[in-house]
């Protein structure tokens, strides 16, 4: 690594000009680190540290990315990272993200302070719950579609399909065609039909303010529901048969 700058490496200064020395005393060559590794083997290290949950290791490829003048390289592979092998929802990619601009904004991201900024993103990404599944999502899904395309080709039905079905009204997934959906609208399920069925969540329900508020925003309402119509807009899905919708009372025009 040649390029002329003045960073903080290990507790050291290089001045603008002054070639860059790993631990060793000798010029560090293209994408090696300051302890004699390759980055790309560290930052591979870094990856698996976080899905193995292992902190110690995590931590020190950070330092060693971010004292050998690659902190560029380790937010870059932090952020691709907590997608690929944390688990969904995790608020860490908040987090490190924080961690990142206090690096790169507030202060040199090669001084001890990026050190640390690095240091704790690494310990936080392999503190979080580790898991494939959006991967393992995107490949399967992928591989469905494929699958699917084939078997229509050779006139057969597939090994495999997508989670939806053919996504018809009348089938398992009905209740998604409401007005919002051209389908919908043909079957004159309007205003009324979404608020008493599309827009159930679960299958924990409303919380307790949320309901209050629908409750009353309901009686407040334009259009008028009867009781069995609010309690069924009000009840939480069935968490064995999430997208089932029992009949109820209704009046005979969505727009009464």
């Amino acid at each position: 690594m040649s390029e002329d700058r003045q960073v903080t490496l290990g507790g050291g200064e290089v001045e603008e000009g002054e070639p860059m020395t790993d631990d060793f005393g000798e010029e560090l060559d293209e994408n090696a680190t300051k302890g004699g590794y390759s980055r790309y083997d560290v930052s591979s290290l870094l990856q698996k540290a976080v899905r193995r949950s292992d902190e110690e290791c995590a931590a020190w490829a950070a330092w060693e990315l971010t004292r050998s003048g690659y902190a560029w390289n380790l937010w870059d592979r932090l952020a691709l990272y907590v997608v690929e092998d944390l688990r969904a929802g995790e608020e860490i990619v908040l987090l490190i993200e924080r961690y990142e601009r206090l690096a790169t904004e507030r202060w040199d991201d090669d001084g001890w302070e990026g050190r640390l900024c690095g240091i704790h993103a690494a310990l936080a990404a392999a503190r979080a719950t580790s898991t494939r599944e959006a991967t393992y999502a995107d490949e399967y899904f992928g591989r469905v579609a494929a699958e699917r395309a084939a078997a229509r080709e050779a006139g057969r039905d597939p090994s495999y399909d997508f989670p939806v079905g053919d996504l018809e009204p009348g089938g398992q997934y009905d209740v998604i065609f409401d007005q919002h959906t051209y389908e919908g609208k043909k079957m004159d399920r309007g205003g009324r039909y979404f608020t008493v069925h599309g827009a159930r969540v679960g299958p924990t329900g409303e919380s307790e303010l949320g309901e209050r508020w629908r409750r009353r925003s309901l009686d407040l309402a334009e259009r008028s529901y009867s009781d069995a119509e609010r309690d069924h807009a009000l009840a939480p899905v069935d968490s064995d048969d999430r997208w089932s919708e029992p009949p109820i009372d209704e009046p005979d025009s969505d727009d009464a």
